[in-house]
This record gives C-alpha cells, sequence and structure tokens, in this order.
C-alpha cells in the first residue's frame, strides 16, 4: 500500500512547453494562477532531464525559496529544485505541489512539496543536464484580469 494519498498520486496536467534559444533552452509554462505557473515550470525543468512518465512517486522532499521580488523568487525556487536533484539520492520529481506561496511584502517566500524518486540511469532515460537557473530573458506575465499567468525561464544546459 503506497504511502502517499490519490490526491498526492494524480500528476497535474502538462502546461508548458520548451521553445529554442542559441545554446539554451527556454521553458514557457502557464497556469490559471501563479502558483500554477510556477509549479509547471519546475515540473518543465525536470521534464527536460528525464522522461516524466518514467518518474514514479516514492518519496517526497519540501523546499523552501526566499526573494526580494517575483523573477528572484522564481530563481531561487527553480535553483531549489535544481539543488534537490544534484545532490544524493539525486531527487527526479514528477509532481510539485507548493503548499505557501507569499508574493506580497518584504519577503516572498516558496513552500514546495516535491514528489518523485532517486534518478536512476536505466529506468529513466536521460535528457540533458541543467547546469544553472538564469535571469537572462526572464519574463513574468501575470494578468489576472485574463486568468492567465506566463512563466518564461532560460536554463543553461
Amino acid at each position: 500500500m503506497s504511502q502517499f494519498s490519490s490526491a498526492e498520486l494524480t500528476l497535474p496536467v502538462k502546461k508548458y512547453e520548451y521553445l529554442d534559444h542559441t545554446a539554451d533552452v527556454q521553458l514557457h509554462s502557464w497556469g490559471d494562477s501563479l502558483k500554477e505557473a510556477f509549479e509547471q515550470c519546475g515540473i518543465a525543468m525536470f521534464g527536460y532531464m528525464t522522461e516524466l512518465d518514467s518518474v514514479e512517486i516514492k518519496e517526497c522532499s519540501e523546499i523552501v525559496a526566499t526573494g526580494h521580488d517575483l523573477e528572484s523568487l522564481l530563481f531561487h525556487f527553480l535553483d531549489e529544485l535544481l539543488f534537490l536533484f544534484s545532490c544524493e539520492p539525486f531527487l527526479i520529481c514528477s509532481k510539485l505541489t507548493i503548499t505557501e506561496f507569499l508574493t506580497e511584502g518584504e519577503e516572498l517566500m516558496i513552500k514546495c512539496k516535491c514528489y518523485g524518486e532517486e534518478f536512476t540511469l536505466g529506468k529513466h532515460p536521460q535528457g540533458t543536464e541543467v547546469k544553472a537557473i538564469t535571469y537572462s530573458a526572464m519574463q513574468i506575465v501575470n494578468e489576472p484580469e485574463k486568468s492567465r499567468f506566463e512563466v518564461f525561464v532560460i536554463i543553461d544546459i
């Protein structure tokens, strides 16, 4: 029997794409809320590293990211996710759930549950290594009146 609830095991609908960029790749994600657009951007990054269909939800880690504005919050959020993958046991995630999303005040903050399993060659097809997150051409399109939120981030590969 699984240690996770059925809601935790349910994967979100894919709301991201990869855009070509000279020598790098641009992640473009969207959602009905800014929180969802951030979650989708994180999943897009993991999806560039491997085929997410091969990732089972076997463990959960939590990260915390802070920033002084939305761009730095997004940067640090993705950087924390990349750090999670880069450390033992190399957690690759197929689902992210932001549990706290504070976007007002002096210190912006995200707490996120990261669901996945240890990356294992042979089980998980090796995609492209993500070396770093960049601020280059980063955009956060916040249009609450249209119920459309978009994020664009270039990752160094």
